[in-house]
C-alpha cells in the first residue's frame, strides 16, 4: 500500500499530467460538448415528441436539400483535381528548374491561398459578372462568354484559391526525394515523363493526397465563394446551414444540425479514404543525396518559367483587381472610373471599429494558440504516452469540422446556461483559438522532432527541474517552428468569415466580415476599398514572416 500511494504521489505532481489534463478540458468544453450538442439537436424536432430522424429524411427526399448535397460534392471534387493538376507540375518545375523569379512565384501562391475565398469571387464578378468590365467589353463586339454563376464559376474560383496547398506539400516532398531513385531509373532507359510518373509520382503521393484532402475540405466547408456566385439556384451545404439558423425569414435549427452532421460524416469519410490508400504501399526512404536543380538558359528557361508564372499570376490578379478598384469612382452599385479615395472616407467609423476588432481578436488568439500550442506540441512528441491517439484525435477534429459547423456549434450550446457566450467578442476568440491551433501545433512538432532530447536531458542532470528547463531550454529552441504556425494561424484569423460570419452580433463585426457584407450588400466602393485593406494587410503580415524566416513557412 505504501508504494502505491508514493507512485501517486510523483503521478499528480507531474506538471505534464495537468498540462495534459487542461488540454482535454479545453477540447472538452469548446469541441466535444458544443458538437455533442449539436449531435442532440439533430435528431429533435419542433413537430414532434422525442428522438426522431425527421430532419434527416427531410433532408433527403426534398430535392432543395439533396441537391445542395450535390453540388457541395461537385464544387469540392472538381476542384480538388483541377488543384493537383495545377499544384503538381508547378512543384516540379520550381523545385527541379532555375525558374525565373521562383522567390516572387512562391510568394505569390502563399498570399493567393492565405486571402479569403470570396475576394477571388467578388474579382471575377467585377472582370466577369453580369455588368463586370470583360463582359461589357465583349457585349460591344457581339461577344458573349460563360457565365461566372454557379457551378464553372465556383469550381474556378476555388481551383485558383486552394491549388498553393497542392504545390506547398508536393514541393516540400519533392525537395526530400533521395536523388538515387530517379538516377537508377534513367539509367535503366526510362524518359523523364516515365521516370516522373512511375518513380517521383509515388514517392511523393501522400503528400498529394494529404494536400488533396485539404483541398477537399477546404472547399466543401467554403461558405463566402458559392454564397456570392451560387445566387439562389446554385446553394451548398454550409451555405443551407447559414440559411436555415440564420434566415430573416425564419429558419430550422435542427435541420441545420442535420446538416452540419452530414458534411462532418462526408469529411471523415475522405479523411478515412486518404489514410487507408496511403497505408497500403510503404514510402519512406533515406534522402542523403536531395535532387540538384537542373539549370537551363535562353528560351528552356522561359519555357520552365512561364506556367509558373501564369499559375502564380492568375491566381493572386484577384487581388490586385480588388486593390485596383477600391480607388475607383463609384455610383454605389457600380463602378463608373475615375481615381478617388472616396471609397476609403466612407468607411469613417466601421473601419477603426472592424480593424480593431480584427487585431485585438486575432492578436488575443494568437496568444493563447502559442501558450498552448507550444505544451500541446511537446506532449504529443515528447510525453504522448497511452493518452497521445486521443490528443492527436482532439487536435484532427478542427480539420475535419467546418467553420459553419462549428459557428453552429457554438451557438446551439453557448446560447443557455451555464455558459452564455453567443455575440460576444469571447466566442469568437475561443472559435479562432480551436479552429487555428493546429497549424501552430503540427509547426512545433515537426521542429521538435528534429531536436536532440539530450539537450534537455543535460539540462535535468543539472538539477533543474523539468518544467523549468522546458520553460528555458525547450520552449526557446522551438520559437522557430512556433512562429512559422503562428504567423499561419494569426493570417487565417484576420481573414476567417464562415465561423465568425455565424458568430458574429453586429457590434463586433471584423475587416472580412465588414467587406463580405459590403459586397452582399452591392455597396461595391466600402466593400472593395475593405477586401483592400484586408488583402494588403494580411500581404504585409506574410511578407514579414516570410523575411524572418527565410521563405521557410509552410502549410
Amino acid at each position: 500500500m505504501l508504494k502505491r500511494k508514493n507512485t501517486s504521489v510523483v503521478f499528480y505532481k507531474d506538471p505534464w499530467f495537468w498540462v495534459k489534463i487542461g488540454v482535454f478540458v479545453l477540447f472538452l468544453v469548446f469541441l466535444i460538448w458544443p458538437f455533442s450538442s449539436i449531435i442532440t439537436n439533430a435528431f429533435r424536432s419542433n413537430k414532434v415528441d422525442g428522438f426522431t430522424l425527421a430532419n434527416f429524411d427531410k433532408f433527403f427526399t426534398k430535392k432543395y436539400y439533396y441537391g445542395a448535397l450535390g453540388n457541395s460534392l461537385a464544387v469540392s471534387l472538381v476542384p480538388t483535381l483541377f488543384a493537383v493538376l495545377l499544384g503538381v507540375p508547378m512543384a516540379y518545375l520550381m523545385t527541379r528548374y532555375n525558374v525565373w523569379g521562383k522567390k516572387i512565384w512562391h510568394i505569390l501562391a502563399i498570399l493567393s491561398l492565405m486571402s479569403p475565398p470570396f475576394l477571388g469571387a467578388y474579382a471575377w464578378i467585377m472582370l466577369f459578372g453580369r455588368s463586370g468590365s470583360v463582359t461589357t467589353f465583349l457585349q460591344q463586339f457581339g461577344i458573349s462568354i460563360p457565365t461566372i454563376y454557379g457551378f464553372g464559376g465556383i469550381s474556378a474560383v476555388l481551383t485558383l484559391k486552394l491549388y498553393p496547398y497542392i504545390y506547398m506539400y508536393t514541393s516540400g516532398a519533392m525537395e526530400s526525394i533521395d536523388s538515387s531513385l530517379e538516377e537508377c531509373a534513367e539509367n535503366l532507359g526510362s524518359g523523364k515523363l516515365r521516370r516522373f510518373l512511375t518513380v517521383t509520382m509515388p514517392v511523393v503521393a501522400p503528400s498529394i493526397t494529404a494536400g488533396a484532402l485539404v483541398v477537399f475540405m477546404s472547399a466543401l466547408a467554403d461558405f463566402g465563394t458559392p454564397m456570392l456566385l451560387g445566387g439562389q439556384d446554385y446553394r451548398t451545404l454550409p451555405v443551407l446551414i447559414y440559411q436555415e439558423y440564420l434566415s430573416e425569414t425564419g429558419g430550422n435549427g435542427n435541420l441545420a444540425s442535420a446538416i452540419s452532421i452530414i458534411i462532418v460524416v462526408i469529411t471523415l469519410l475522405m479523411l478515412v479514404i486518404q489514410k487507408g490508400w496511403v497505408s497500403r504501399k510503404n514510402y519512406m526512404m533515406s534522402a542523403l543525396r536531395p535532387p540538384k536543380v537542373i539549370e537551363v538558359h535562353g528560351f528552356k528557361r522561359f519555357l520552365v518559367t512561364l506556367p509558373v508564372f501564369l499559375i502564380s499570376f492568375i491566381s493572386f490578379l484577384p487581388q490586385i483587381i480588388v486593390c485596383a478598384s477600391s480607388f475607383q469612382k463609384t455610383n454605389y452599385s457600380s463602378f463608373i472610373g475615375g481615381f478617388t479615395l472616396d471609397n476609403y472616407a466612407e468607411l469613417g467609423s466601421r473601419l477603426w471599429s472592424s480593424l480593431r476588432n480584427t487585431f485585438s481578436y486575432s492578436l488575443i488568439a494568437m496568444v493563447f494558440i502559442v501558450l498552448i500550442g507550444i505544451l500541446f506540441a511537446y506532449v504529443v512528441v515528447r510525453r504522448k504516452g497511452k493518452t497521445g491517439g486521443g490528443l492527436d484525435m482532439l487536435l484532427m477534429a478542427p480539420y475535419v469540422i467546418p467553420g459553419s459547423v462549428l459557428g453552429l456549434c457554438y451557438i446551439v450550446t453557448f446560447n443557455v446556461k451555464p455558459l452564455i457566450l453567443t455575440g460576444t467578442a469571447a466566442i469568437i476568440i475561443i472559435s479562432y483559438v480551436i479552429r487555428k491551433l493546429p497549424y501552430t501545433v503540427r509547426s512545433a512538432s515537426a521542429f521538435l522532432m528534429q531536436m536532440d532530447p539530450s539537450v534537455e536531458e543535460a539540462s535535468i542532470n543539472l538539477g533543474v527541474a523539468p518544467m523549468k528547463t522546458f520553460w528555458k531550454v525547450t520552449a526557446r529552441l522551438m520559437l522557430p517552428g512556433v512562429f512559422s504556425g503562428a504567423i499561419l494561424s494569426w493570417v487565417t484569423c484576420i481573414n476567417e468569415l464562415s465561423c465568425s460570419i455565424m458568430l458574429s452580433s453586429g457590434r463586433n463585426n471584423t475587416l472580412t466580415i465588414e467587406a463580405y457584407t459590403n459586397i452582399v450588400r452591392n455597396s461595391v466602393g466600402s466593400g472593395a476599398a475593405l477586401s483592400a485593406i484586408l488583402t494588403v494587410t494580411s500581404g504585409i503580415i506574410l511578407l514579414i514572416a516570410l523575411k524572418i524566416t527565410k521563405g521557410k513557412i509552410r502549410v
